[in-house]
This record gives C-alpha cells, sequence and structure tokens, in this order.
C-alpha cells in the first residue's frame, strides 16, 4: 500500500518543498502538494491550513511544513484538533517528535537548515516509530 504524505509551504520553503517532493516519490510516496507554487512573499497559514484539511479529511497520512523558521507553520498546524506538528532543525529532534510526540506533521526551518539536513530530518522522521507507553499517556493530555 502506498502512503499518501502532504506537503506545504511559504515561499521560503518552496526550494526545498520541491526537491522533497521529488525525493518522497522516487522512494514509492504518493505525494499531495497543497502550496504555495511561488516564490511571491505569501501568508504560510493559508497551505498550513490546507495541509491540516487533507490530514483530517484522510487525503492523506502525515505531512511535512516548511517556511522560514517553521514556527509559522508549527503554530497553526497545532491549531487543529488532534493534530499534532513538531519542529525539528536535526535529526535527533525529527525522530522524537515521531518517537515520543506522535507527530503527524514533521515542520522544518528552511532558512536556518541546509537542504541536505532537511532531507536526512525527514528521512529520520519517516523511519521512526512511535514507542508509545508513557508517551500515549503524556499525548492524551494535551487535549484540554
Amino acid at each position: 500500500m502506498c502512503v499518501k504524505i502532504g506537503l506545504c509551504s511559504d515561499h521560503a520553503g518552496l526550494d526545498y518543498k520541491a526537491k522533497l517532493i521529488k525525493k518522497l516519490e522516487k522512494k514509492g510516496f504518493e505525494v499531495v502538494d497543497y502550496g504555495t507554487s511561488s516564490h511571491e512573499s505569501c501568508d504560510y497559514c493559508d497551505f498550513a491550513h490546507a495541509l491540516a484539511h487533507g490530514i483530517e479529511s484522510g487525503e492523506v497520512e502525515k505531512g511535512i511544513a516548511l517556511c522560514g523558521t517553521g514556527n509559522g507553520m508549527a503554530i497553526t498546524l497545532n491549531h487543529h484538533h488532534g493534530l499534532r506538528a513538531g519542529l525539528a532543525w536535526n535529526v535527533e529532534v525529527g525522530k522524537l517528535i515521531k518517537e515520543h510526540n506522535n507527530a503527524q506533521v514533521l515542520v522544518l526551518p528552511a532558512r536556518f537548515v541546509s537542504y541536505r539536513m532537511a532531507s536526512a530530518i525527514t528521512e529520520a522522521w519517516l523511519e521512526s516509530e512511535f514507542e508509545g507507553g508513557r508517551h500515549l499517556r503524556r499525548i492524551e493530555k494535551i487535549e484540554p
């Protein structure tokens, strides 16, 4: 079965997003691009909401979001009920947001990591599994 993954970015993350889409498709993922498709300044929220709706509706199973710092995407995505988005700037953090937080969305800070690092973080996040146990108990306490 092919895993469907959604990607989104603002103008700052567009180039990395395009490279990640090609990489993921080569690995056999079916990719849905939720925008942007331009280098013109845009509002990250529009694309974060589109990705979140894709996950909520079941169109995609998980996602990757990119913007300059990653913070805007993460904040917007985490406003969606039941969605967990984690901002990662190195491989270890990328692994832990899946292993400990079961994040459905990986958020990357395109202006603060190289593409090589963004790619390595993505690999680590995709290959990691949620550990459950005490981490499940903590996740269950996130929603009020």
